[in-house]
Parts: structure tokens; sequence; C-alpha cells
């Protein structure tokens, strides 16, 4: 069933795609904007530039927003469909997509991770003091505590970046700490000239400039790399020091998503093209897409885009997108990124539901004004009407007369969690419960909300409904306990986490790792209030979000002390050394559960499990990946020379025999059997390990928790490094036995192998699933 529907979202958007460019001039569409992929090499020498030769061959220069020369060859430009189509028949033209709309996928974690003070890789890094972090985001606001420069040393030499000035934003708001600033708004701006206002920026609530009027990427830049802060909270909320991953490390903001209006692939790629050129080390984007279909490699920016940064030993990082609980939901799956989900720490702002039957029912909530005082209160569930939008709380869906003066029950789901709470209180409610669906589970979220609010879990929802139903005179009061830590189970995989299978590629497992992704207390804006909604008029130097974009910078920042321990490691050596030394427990000592079910969760919910710092500094044995290795790959899924040329930038020659998909050297395993075979079936899998631990060491494997109907088997069982045998390889066999195989919900079962000399473990984790080929 999953490979079907891999395989028809493939089919449709390859038909949507080449619909759109190829129409004929009759059906021509007003002009949108284009990325233009050419082939950079075919440049005359008559033009001193490629910007000449393609505004005197490919556009009108009026109409180019964007060049690109570094992580991708090409242009983008404002087009009409047969303009676009025509440029694809043009013989330097290897691609030519249309421009597309993202969306961003919205403390106590570093100690969570395993980090300590004055020890371990906080230590032997520096704290992250010589790498520069490079943040897509909404931008940044420079006078936050937490991007003081007080204490650090210059600006490492090999910067190359600029401090970009506009509304707000000088060059003095750069420092010692924020490294560089740019903004990238052409994208934005074509789409709403062809669009309308709706999509273009609203001067009105942004700034042109890299400063942050969402405050998305204020929040993100400190926690990768916010300095230590003393007397941080959030109205009270999680008081204490507040700090990034990596303290020391420098940011460098690439302000690519605006309010409103989002984030367009043009930017995001002529962002990429310019971090490198500036000379990050790490780039985080806690952007994705939205639809649930992901694209090809080569039509996707973000995978073009990191590809050529991986490629010039940039560490990418990205957010697994919130989809989830659904199968199939990650997003940001190309094998050079790293694909982050979210868990939650040890930290929770319960806040308790009292009935009138003195039931008592558990939620959360960062509300911090006026407090109900245990006073009761009548309540109220609009839902009973039958009618969905009044069940929402949508907006004028609210009739005062019924909602006056009451605790009003809103159902989760199609507008934002605190815009409810604002549409209760026009109408005169007094509170809210916030109620999850069967798709929300039981997962919670805790929102700065306007009013008392407290959020409940499915289950407990339900309870309240049947509470109201039961009664005639139906009374309830919040209770709001603060803050509370040491909270088990902790981590938990949060419900709204993408989850596998990889929807282009089930060879590969995604996401690769969680970290840590609710309830994140770092920086925010000064715009907005907490709630970042237009009436919501409080100042809060901290904000406290939940999301996969919180999760991604926890690794953005990780990525930024093993980089400045270990210089020499590869983009994918430091995902390796982040897989396989990840936690599969929490503070119980149990298998990590799903947030949504309560039940334990698998490698497609967290990958290789959840990031732990501590470990991964030395993790003995490491998987890397070259950038050949991602071109035979390429080939290996069916890509032709010149597609692999629009993401690699150089040409292609792929081998007569093609390669194998599983074969790329993951620290992950994935074991594909169709359906249409009966009896034992069997793959081979051959994996090389790299020892950075000490020269003279001596690995034996173990396969774990082998699924019902599975054998695994390895050769050889045993690696012997010497200074001499830095790298040694082995094959993994997994055979699967389609009448005795025991699939669980996800449709795949799990296992993991380890290898270990006794001082390191090096994990594996193994999916075996059956699919349908077509």
């Amino acid at each position: 069933m999953a490979s079907s529907l891999f395989f028809f979202a493939l089919s449709f958007f390859f038909f949507s795609f080449f619909y759109s460019v190829r129409c004929s001039s009759d059906e021509a569409a007003a002009a949108a904007t284009y990325i233009v992929r050419v082939d950079s090499s075919s440049k005359p020498s008559i033009f001193p530039t490629h910007y000449h030769w393609y505004s005197s061959e490919f556009a009108d220069p009026a109409r180019i927003l964007h060049t690109y020369d570094t992580v991708f060859h090409g242009f983008s430009a404002t087009l009409t469909g047969p303009q676009a189509s025509a440029l694809l028949r043009h013989p330097n033209v290897l691609a030519a997509f249309e421009d597309h709309r993202r969306r961003l996928h919205t403390t106590r974690s570093p100690q969570f991770l395993g980090l300590r003070n004055q020890r371990g890789l906080w230590s032997e890094s520096d704290y992250g003091s010589d790498i520069i972090v490079g943040v897509f985001d909404t931008g940044i606001t420079p006078e936050r505590r937490s991007f003081s420069d007080r204490n650090l040393g210059p600006v490492p030499k090999r910067w190359k970046g600029v401090c970009e000035a506009g509304v707000g934003f000088s060059s003095r708001s750069c420092n010692r700490k924020i490294v560089g600033a740019r903004f990238f708004a052409k994208g934005s701006e074509a789409a709403g000239r062809s669009a309308g206002p709706a999509i273009g920026i609203n001067e009105t609530v942004e700034f042109r400039s890299p400063r942050d009027a969402d405050g998305h990427g204020t929040h993100t830049a400190s926690t990768a790399a916010g300095r230590y802060t003393f007397q941080a909270s959030m109205a009270g909320y999680a008081p204490g020091i507040a700090k990034g991953v990596a303290p020391k490390a420098r940011i460098a903001s690439y302000k690519v998503c605006w309010k409103d209006s989002g984030c367009f692939d043009s930017d995001i790629l002529a962002a990429f093209d310019a971090a490198v050129k500036d000379g990050v080390d790490v780039i985080s984007i806690s952007i994705g897409g939205g639809d649930g279909v992901s694209p090809p490699y080569y039509l996707d920016p973000i995978a073009i885009g990191s590809y050529g940064a991986v490629a010039h030993g940039v560490f990418v990082s990205a957010s697994a997108g919130n989809d989830g609980p659904n199968g199939m939901s990650v997003t940001n799956l190309a094998p050079w990124l790293t694909s982050v989900g979210a868990g939650t720490i040890d930290r929770n702002f319960p806040a308790d539901v009292t009935l009138g039957n003195r039931v008592k029912l558990s939620g959360v909530s960062l509300y911090s004004g006026p407090p109900l005082g245990g006073k009761m209160y009548p309540l109220v569930y609009p839902g009973k009407s039958g009618v969905l939008s009044a069940s929402l709380c949508m907006e004028n869906s609210l009739d005062p007369n019924l909602v006056k003066g009451k605790i009003v029950i809103c159902d989760r789901g199609s507008t934002a969690r605190v815009a409810k709470g604002l549409v209760v209180q026009k109408a005169g409610g007094v509170g809210m419960i916030l109620a999850n669906g069967m798709s929300n589970g039981e997962g919670l979220v805790g929102d700065a909300h306007v009013i008392p609010t407290a959020a409940l879990g499915a289950t407990e929802g339900d309870a309240v409904k049947s509470y109201i139903s039961s009664t005639a005179n139906p009374i309830a009061t919040i209770d709001f306990r603060g803050t509370l830590i040491g909270i088990k189970p902790a981590p938990v995989v949060a419900s709204f986490s993408g989850r596998g299978p990889n929807g282009l590629n089930p060879e590969i497992l995604k996401p690769d790792l969680i970290a840590p992704g609710v309830n994140i207390l770092a920086a925010w804006t000064d715009a907005v209030g907490p709630t970042g909604l237009a009436s919501d008029k409080r100042k809060t130097e901290f904000n406290i979000l939940s999301g996969t974009s919180m999760a991604c910078p926890h690794v953005s920042g990780a990525a930024a002390l093993l980089k400045s321990a270990h210089p020499d490691w590869s983009p994918a050596v430091i995902r390796s050394a982040m897989m396989t030394t990840a936690n599969l427990v929490d503070n119980r000592n149990q298998l990590i559960s799903d947030e949504s079910t309560g039940k334990p969760a698998s490698p497609y919910d967290f990958g290789a499990g959840h990031l732990h710092l501590d470990l991964a500094m030395d993790p003995g044995l490491v998987y890397d990946i070259t950038n050949d290795d991602y071109v035979s790959f390429l080939c290996s899924i069916g890509y032709s020379n010149k597609v692999i040329q629009v993401i690699t930038r150089s040409p292609a020659n792929c081998p007569a025999k093609k390669p194998l998909p599983e074969n790329l050297n993951y620290p992950s395993i994935s074991a594909l059997f169709l359906t249409s075979s009966t009896g034992v079936q069997s793959k081979t899998f051959i994996r090389t390990v790299t020892n950075v631990g000490q020269p003279n060491a001596v690995y034996r494997v173990r396969v774990e928790s082998v699924p019902k109907g599975v054998t695994i088997s390895v050769k050889p069982a045993k690696l012997v490094f010497t200074e001499a045998v830095k790298k040694q390889s082995y094959v993994v066999t997994v055979s699967a036995d389609t009448r005795n195989l025991e699939l669980g919900n996800s449709g795949a079962a799990f296992g993991s192998l380890a290898w270990s000399d006794g001082k390191h473990v090096v994990r594996s984790p193994i999916a075996v699933t059956e699919i349908t080929m077509m």
C-alpha cells in the first residue's frame, strides 16, 4: 500500500509539472517565477559573466530575480508558460521548474541531550566558538541577550559574508556573534505581483531587512547557538538559564521567509548559494513542504541547494515536518541532508481541568494572565450543534448568547490553536478547553493563550464532552500549575512529528533521528506577542514553541559542536556519529514511546533514536559518504545523466549496470520485499565503516530484536582495525519468510545491529517492509 501511494504521488507530481510548463500559448496563464538550471560550461566566452549570458539569451534582465553560481548554476525569473516551455527546448537548459511556496515547520534541552558544563563535548569543542551556523528562517532580532558577543573572540578569518542593512537593521546590528545577515525577497515579491498582496510582502507588518517580524527565526537561531542568558523565562514559565546547543558558535542569518507570504524556493536557493559562498559550516533550515507530496530531488530546491552545500563540506540539518502521526509524512528526504523529527523533554506545563463531578483531567498550558482562582464556570461545547465551524471555534462561528460567561470546548484543527481562544474571547467566553481529535491523539502542546485555556488529549477531551451530555448544568474550572521538571517518560516522539516511510526512496530510512522539539524556550522578537496574533500586544524576550522547526536547530547546534571538536569530519560522518549513538530508551529505561498512541515507537517515528551528544563526540565507527556515492545513488534510482547534473552541477556518467540504492553507505538499513513473491526472499547490503576511535580496535557484531519471520546475518562477524587499516566492509543479509512475516500497523517490522569494542556501541536500525511494484 505504501509503495502504491508513493508511485501514485510521484506520477501525479510529474504530470502536474510537465503540464504546467508545456502548456500551449493559448492556455498560458499569467507570468510566474521559474527556476532555470543551465549547463554553465556552455557559456560563450563573449559574455563576461553568466548573468550577461542569461540576460542576453534566456530572459529579459528586468525579469531575472536571482542568479546562482555556487550550489546551483542558473537563474530564476518571472516567465509566462510559453516562455518557460521555450526555455526547456534550449539545448543548454537542463531543467526549468516553477517556484513554490513553502512553510515553516513550527532551555533545558541542552542538558537533556547529555551536554554538561566544563566537560565532554562542550569542553572539547570550546562550545563551538570557531563554527558558523547559517540559519535560513524569518530573520533575527539582534538586540536579544542570546546574541551578545561579550567575551567572544574575533570573527573567523574565513568568513566572507556581509551584514545587509535595511528597515530596522544596520551594519552595526551584526557583531562577533551575529557575523552576517542577509534577506532574500525577490521570489516572494514576484509571487505578490502575480497573485496579489495576499502573497507578497506586507510592509505594514514586515521589515524589508534581516530583522525578524515573525519570531520563528530568532527562536531557531538562539536554539542552535544562543549565548548563556540568565533569568530567562516566558512570563514565568520555564525559568532559568537559557542557552543554545552551541553557545559560542557564530550565527549568520538568512531571511528567506516572510510573515504572511511564506518562503519561496527561488529565495531559498539563493540563500544556499550565498551561505556556501560566505563560508558557513552548518546550515539549519526549518522549512519544508506541507502538501504531503515530496517532489523528486531534481525539482526540489532544498534538496538541490543542500547537495551543493554538502559537496562543499557544509552540514545541512532540516526539519522532518509537522504532519504526523500519519505515515509517510516525513519531508526533506534527500539522503545528503539530515532530517530531524521532534521529541519531548522532561519538562511540562500542567493545567488541570476540574469538572463539576469532581473529575480532574490533566492538560497543558502557557497561559500567564489572571487565573480563574478555582471558580466554577458553566461549560459549553458548540460542536453539539453539529456545525463543524462551531466545533472548531472558527472566526465568526460562535453565538455570543451561547458562550458568554462560559468555558468553551473547542476542537483542535483547521485554525491556529491560539486563534481559537481569540474567537472565544470575542464572543464573551471566559476560558477554553482545547480538545484533541483522533488525529492528534494524546499529543499536547503548550501555548501562550490569550484567555485561560487548557489543552487536553483526545481521551480526556471526550471525557469532558461526555460529562456535558450527562448533566443539565455542566461546570468546570482550570488550574495552572506552572513548570514541572523531571517528567517521565521522556523523550516521547511528538504526535505531530513527520513519520516514515520515505515516500520517495523507501530504501533510505527517514527521519534520521529526533531531537527536542516540544515546549522549547528560546529568544523571541519584539515585533509580535508570544502567540503571533496581531491583537496580542504582549512583549516577551523569550517564547516557548513546539515543532520539528525547534528540533532541527538542536541538531544544527550539535553539528557545530562536533565540527569544532573534529574539523576533518565530513557532513556524512557527523550525521553518522549522531545516528549510531542515539538513544532508544527514555528516562524510565524503556523503549521510546509514541505520544499519539502511548505505545512503543519505531524507527519510522524516531529514525535511529534520540540525539545524545555526549556519546556522539566519540562514536568509535562512522559511515562516511562521498559525492561520488551520492551520484551512484542517483544513478541507482533511475535518474539520467542530464537529470543528475541538475542536482550535482557536474556531468554524470552512470554505469551500464545500475547500482542498488540500498547500498548507499547509510547508517541505517531498509529492506524492501515484494508482496507478489512468496516464500523466503533475501536482500544483501554492503556497508563500510571507518574507525575514528582508538587505532587498534576489534569490533564484534550483535544482531538485536529480530522480527518474526526475519533472519539477519552479518559477515564477517568481527572487524579488526590497526594503524594501517582504518576502513572495513561487511555484508548484511536480511531474509524474510513472507508466509510468517509479521508487520506492525506501519506496514513494517524492525530490528537492529550493533558493533561494539567493549567501549563503543555503533547501532544501525533495520526496517523490513513489503512493497507492491506497479
